[in-house]
């Protein structure tokens, strides 16, 4: 699962999209159609899809079709299933490629203790820098890096049954109040501010819990934030989490839109696993 750390982002993309330039740009992903999963890349207009997505009202069994209700027993996705239930770059296009190395940021910020007392806290702090946020080393990963604004997306399937998961999510819905703010401390003695925000996510799967993370630090007079959109969600008895950062501009509209895609996809797997049965 690890991969050797390397300097991020490296290389240019190749043949890029023009980008919008206004502050507040959106980042192209692709859209989700009503009838399945819609896998758009290149230049072809996502920047409007996204706007849609983010102002379209969402039904409250969620797009994936699945009732919110407790899940049943079932066997675990294989290793085969789980890795086609990914969303890599082929699903988003440009400007997002194979990732070139877990981003540097990963050591610089979330390698760091906080206060005693905040078990919580720390735990998150430790979670994030693992990449376990339900808590267990996943079944499949996926990485993926933006070219234009630094970021890196992490697309994990858990390999954690559906009681861990439930837990696990409601122990995150618990931090925008345990750990709405912080200090966590690193190695060198750089000590940073930490925020926590609930970020909510539209009805898709059965259950979920979004987050927003800032981690600030002041270095020879500079500001630096490091800011995390994650999503962990529930399928089902399947699961995955989703982790957006990156030290530039990181949005919240691609984060829920590819966790919604996420949803989506790993409903599939489990159907068509069910029906090989």
């Amino acid at each position: 699962m690890d991969v050797p750390r390397r300097q991020f982002p490296g290389g240019t993309p190749m043949t890029p999209c023009p980008r919008p330039r206004s502050a507040a740009r959106l980042l192209l992903v692709s859209a989700l159609s009503a009838s399945g999963l819609l896998a758009l890349g290149g230049c072809s207009g996502l920047a409007s899809d996204v706007a849609r997505y983010a102002s379209a009202p969402r039904s409250a069994t969620g797009s994936a079709g699945v009732s919110a209700t407790s899940p049943q027993s079932a066997p675990a996705l294989t290793d085969a299933q789980a890795q086609s239930a990914l969303v890599t770059e082929a699903d988003l296009g440009d400007p997002w490629a194979p990732t070139q190395g877990v981003a540097t940021w990963r050591d610089g910020f979330l390698k760091a203790s906080a206060p005693a007392g905040m078990p919580d806290c720390q735990r998150l702090i430790d979670a994030l820098y693992g990449d376990e946020l339900l808590g267990a080393p996943a079944r499949a990963v996926v990485g993926l890096d933006d070219g234009y604004a630094g970021a890196q997306l992490r697309y994990q399937v858990s390999a954690q049954r559906a009681t861990a998961v439930d837990a696990a999510l409601t122990w995150l819905g618990s931090l925008p109040q345990k750990c709405r703010q912080f200090t966590a401390t690193t190695a060198l003695g750089v000590v940073q501010d930490v925020q926590v925000a609930d970020s909510a996510l539209p009805a898709f799967g059965d259950a979920r819990q979004g987050l927003r993370i800032t981690v600030t630090r002041a270095n020879r007079g500079e500001t630096a934030t490091l800011t995390l959109d994650i999503a962990a969600v529930r399928v089902g008895e399947d699961a995955f989490t989703l982790t957006n950062g990156g030290l530039g501009e990181v949005f919240t509209e691609v984060t829920q839109a590819v966790a919604e895609l996420g949803a989506e996809r790993l409903a599939e797997v489990r159907k068509q696993a069910r029906a090989q049965v």
